[in-house]
């Protein structure tokens, strides 16, 4: 009996400006010069975020948090390409498509000092809080677009994950429902090579995460994760047509963690300095400004008023959060369960009567 090729794939890698900001007119997006600029405001604002909220930290006046810096092209340029109608199912490693969603800093620094009151979006806007189990998440994307399709909505939901969470088994779980059904579904894996202390070439096998795509029966695309117009080209294209009813897609966006896993890691204990280095000279923003400055968007003067202007908002944002009053103690046991069970009760009465000097 001959033996005969079933199936032949290859995956492709989008890139669309260098790391000069030079660009390919040819893949370029149709983005406005208003859309560029409003989308460096964005990545300024969330490193700026991202940098005090450190410090916040470290002094004792916020909690342990994952922090972003040198991924704002990924996340902000997907969740950039999407829409009221369109919903995000994000995990822990996104604040710039919270802040570009509508949350408010404040509320976001409320939710990273413990206070689980700070999950408050504005009405309307379609968007899960975040997910700290890693790749659960994912799941309720998958939920969400087939409920979508049930109801002949024209929208879809993009989900962001980082490719330690598809070593997880709700990975596989998502990706097949949403490909069998065919839910409106973008999968969006920021590969920023590190599982905290994993490095890509030990989580996986497979070359790219993107052909993992593959065997659920969806297209899968990586792109340069520090190109914020490749990530928001495909991002773009594959909720478009997810929308128009082709089904869910995987995009790998390859980037790099700069920093620490957490506030809680120490990243010198496992990765070489001229590895991050190499890395943080594909820096997205000044990639991105760098495009500005060429085609005549930014100068050096809107540089420095861009950067002043968010740091201003940050600190209003902080005396906001530090101004509110604290939760009462109640409050740790109201968001576990719809309602309160009986063990949880009986552990906040006993808390309570501690606290008022009662045992």
């Amino acid at each position: 009996m001959p033996v005969t090729t079933l199936v032949s794939y290859s995956v492709q890698r989008v890139e669309v400006m260098d790391v000069e900001g030079e660009v390919d007119a040819s893949l370029m997006p149709e983005l406005s010069s208003e859309r560029i600029a409003a989308l460096y405001e964005v990545m300024v604002l969330t490193r700026v975020f991202d940098e005090r909220m450190l410090k916040l930290q470290r002094q004792g006046r916020l909690g342990t948090f994952a922090r972003v810096a040198g991924q704002e092209g990924a996340h902000v340029g997907a969740a950039f390409a999407l829409r009221d109608e369109d919903w995000m199912v994000p995990a822990f490693r996104e604040a710039g498509a919270f802040l570009l969603r509508g949350m408010k800093m404040e509320h976001f620094l409320q939710y990273w000092g413990g206070d689980e009151r700070g999950n408050v979006f504005p009405e309307g806007v379609r968007m899960l809080p975040a997910s700290i189990p890693v790749g659960t998440h994912m799941l309720h994307a998958a939920g969400l677009g087939w409920a979508m399709k049930k109801k002949g909505e024209r929208s879809a939901v993009l989900t962001v994950f980082g490719e330690g969470a598809t070593s997880e088994g709700d990975f596989s779980e998502a990706m097949n429902f949403a490909a069998v059904y065919q839910c409106p579904v973008v999968f969006f894996c920021q590969n920023n090579q590190w599982a905290i202390s994993v490095p890509y070439h030990k989580q996986s096998q497979a070359c790219t995460v993107a052909q993992k795509a593959l065997g659920y029966g969806m297209p899968g695309t990586q792109v340069d994760g520090n190109d914020v117009f490749a990530v928001y080209r495909a991002v773009s294209e594959a909720l478009e047509n997810a929308r128009n009813g082709s089904g869910p897609a995987l995009i790998e966006a390859h980037t790099y963690r700069v920093t620490d896993h957490t506030t809680a890691d120490d990243a010198r204990r496992y990765r070489e300095d001229a590895e991050v280095e190499e890395w943080r000279e594909r820096d997205p923003i000044e990639r991105l400004g760098r495009y500005m400055k060429k085609n005549g968007l930014l100068d050096d003067a809107g540089e420095t008023a861009v950067h002043e202007e968010a740091v201003g908002k940050v600190a209003e944002a902080v005396a906001v959060f530090e101004a509110m009053e604290p939760p009462p103690a109640e409050e740790l046991f109201a968001h576990v369960f719809a309602e309160i069970t009986p063990p949880l009760a009986e552990q906040r009465d006993r808390l309570l009567r501690r606290l008022e000097g009662g045992e």
